[in-house]
């Protein structure tokens, strides 16, 4: 289930509540009481991975599988480049 960020408009009260996207949005304040609850568009990533079994590597460090390309002809210092064709 998707994390909430509320924010009211009276008091500037915040709130992270974790909902499901049917439910209803929150308009009454939790601290002042009002109807100004409003739920905020959230500038930082809403994707977190936590536990075990997961790691940097599995997704983003995965290294390319395309082949190392071959130097140019007659780029090898000793003339007789094994890449050359």
């Amino acid at each position: 289930m998707p994390t909430y960020q509320y924010r009211c408009r009276n008091c500037g009260n915040e709130l992270e509540v974790v909902q499901k996207m049917t439910d209803t949005p929150l308009t009454t304040c939790t601290k002042c009481e009002k109807e100004t609850f409003e739920r905020v568009i959230s500038a930082e990533g809403g994707f977190v991975l936590k536990g075990s079994g997961f790691y940097g590597t599995d997704y983003c460090g995965k290294k390319s599988s395309s082949p190392t390309p071959a130097p140019a002809a007659g780029s090898c210092s000793t003339g007789s480049c094994p890449f050359a064709k």
